[in-house]
C-alpha cells in the first residue's frame, strides 16, 4: 500500500500510516494537475490540503485507476471532485471539527485587534511614532457580532464572544439552535444592518461564490468592521477594498483569498494589500500545532481504517459503515450502484460458490451503495473476479 500526502501535512500522519504498513511518500507543496496525475501512478491513498485542485481529469486519469481513498486534511472538500471520485468508488474523508478552535481563536484575536486598532498603532511604533490616544480604539464588550453560517466554527466562536461580553446574532440558511443567549436573524439584511461586527463561516459549496460585494457591504453598518475565515471566492475583495477606502467599513480581517500561491515563499498580489487597518493572513485559520496534529491523526486514521476494515464513518461521499472486526473470517467491500436487488445478486454470487456469510452491513448514500460482507471461504479470491463482473459494480475488494 503506497501513500502520497502533499501540502506539509502533520508528520503525525506519516507515522500513523507508516505503522499500519503503507509505504509514504510526503512533500511540502501541492501539486498541479499535470504533475498530480502522474504521482499517483501506483499510489492508493491520497492526502491533501486546500490547495491542491483534484478535478475529474485526475481521477478519471488511467494512472490514478489504482486510487482507493483521499484524506483531506482540512475543513473543506471543494478542491476535489467528489461525485468524479463516487463514479470511481474512492472514499473521501476530511476533518470537520479538528481546526475549529483554532479558528474560533484566530477570529477573535483579530476582533480586538481591529477594534482596539492594534495594527495601526503596531505599525506607527515600528516606524518610531508614538501615538498614545484612545482615539477610534473600544473594548468589545457590549458591541454586536453578527455571525454568517452558524456551523460548529461559527457556533463556537458565538460562545466565546458571549463570554468576553459580546451580544451575537446570527445568520444560517438551516435550521440551527442557537447557543447561549444568541439571537437568529430571519435575513442577512437584518444582521448586516444591526452589527457592529460581520464575520463569514459559510461553507464552500458552490452556490456561495460571490454571495458578499458592494450591495452586502453597504448593507452594513457605517463604521463597522468586516471578517472573512471562511472561504476567499464568497466575497469581492474590489467592493470591500471600496468600502474601506470611502471609510464605510472601518476596519478588515481577511484569512482567505480567491487565488492563494500554492507553497510558502510564492508571490501574493491582493486588491487588500497597503491598507493600514486591514489584517492579511495567508489562510492560517487552522494553521496551529495543535490543530494540525489533530487533522493529521483524524485523517490518517480514517484512511487507515477504511484500507484494512472497509469502515467508512464519516466519509463526505459513501455511506457510514463499521462493521465489527472478526479473526475468522474473509471480508469483501463491494461498492456498487444504489438499484434495487443488488444485495440479492451479491449474495446469490456467494451462494452460487457455497460460501457462508458471517456477517454483512449495507449502506446507501443517493446513488451510491456499500456492503461489507464477511464470509468464510477457503479461496475468496476466486468469487470477486464474479462480483466485479456484476454490471451495478463499482469497485470491489478483498480486505483479509
Amino acid at each position: 500500500m503506497r501513500a502520497l500526502l502533499l501540502e506539509n501535512v502533520h508528520p503525525d500522519a506519516v507515522a500513523l500510516l507508516e505503522g499500519a504498513g503503507c509505504e509514504v511518500e510526503a512533500l511540502d507543496r501541492a501539486l498541479d494537475e499535470g504533475e498530480l496525475a502522474a504521482a499517483l501512478d501506483g499510489v492508493q491513498l491520497l492526502g491533501i490540503r486546500s490547495k491542491t485542485e483534484l478535478p475529474a481529469t485526475v481521477l478519471l486519469d488511467p494512472r490514478t485507476a489504482g486510487l482507493m481513498a483521499i484524506g483531506a486534511f482540512c475543513i473543506g472538500t471543494n478542491q476535489i471532485d467528489v461525485a468524479a471520485a463516487t463514479d470511481r468508488g474512492i472514499a473521501v474523508f476530511n476533518a470537520p471539527f479538528s481546526n475549529t478552535r483554532s479558528v474560533v481563536e484566530l477570529a477573535i484575536a483579530e476582533i480586538i485587534a481591529l477594534t482596539r486598532r492594534l495594527t495601526e498603532k503596531n505599525a506607527d511604533m515600528h516606524a518610531g511614532v508614538w501615538d498614545k490616544s484612545a482615539a477610534g480604539a473600544h473594548e468589545i464588550r457590549g458591541r454586536r457580532l453578527g455571525i454568517v453560517g452558524y456551523g460548529n466554527i461559527g457556533a463556537q466562536l458565538s460562545v466565546l464572544a458571549e463570554a468576553l461580553g459580546m451580544t451575537v446574532s446570527f445568520f444560517d440558511t438551516a435550521d440551527k439552535l442557537a447557543l447561549g443567549n444568541a439571537r437568529r436573524c430571519q435575513t442577512l439584511g437584518e444582521l448586516l444592518g444591526s452589527s457592529d461586527i460581520v464575520t463569514l463561516h459559510v461553507d464552500g459549496r458552490s452556490g456561495n461564490s460571490g454571495m458578499f460585494g458592494a450591495e452586502q457591504f453597504a448593507a452594513m453598518r457605517p463604521g463597522s468592521l468586516f471578517l472573512n475565515l471562511s472561504r476567499g471566492f464568497v466575497v469581492d475583495h474590489g467592493a470591500l477594498r471600496e468600502c474601506i477606502d470611502s471609510g464605510h467599513i472601518a476596519g478588515a480581517a481577511v484569512d482567505v483569498f480567491p487565488v492563494e500561491p500554492r507553497g510558502r515563499g510564492e508571490g501574493f498580489e491582493s486588491e487588500l494589500r497597503g491598507l493600514p487597518n486591514v489584517i492579511l493572513t495567508p489562510h492560517i485559520g487552522g494553521s496551529t500545532e495543535e490543530a494540525q496534529q489533530d487533522i493529521g491523526r483524524y485523517v490518517a486514521g480514517k484512511l487507515r481504517d477504511f484500507v484494512a476494515d472497509g469502515t467508512t464513518t464519516m466519509s463526505v461521499n459513501l455511506p457510514a459503515l463499521a462493521l465489527p472486526q472478526r479473526t475468522d473470517a474473509h471480508r469483501v467491500a463491494h461498492i456498487h450502484h444504489n438499484v434495487p436487488g443488488v444485495l440479492a445478486r451479491i449474495n446469490g454470487v456467494l451462494a452460487d460458490h457455497k460460501v457462508n456469510i458471517e456477517g454483512q452491513l449495507l449502506g446507501t448514500r443517493g446513488d451510491i451503495g456499500y456492503v461489507l460482507t464477511d464470509i468464510a471461504a477457503d479461496d475468496p479470491a476466486a468469487l470477486l473476479t464474479e462480483l466485479a463482473s456484476l454490471e451495478e459494480t463499482v469497485r470491489v475488494r478483498l480486505l483479509s
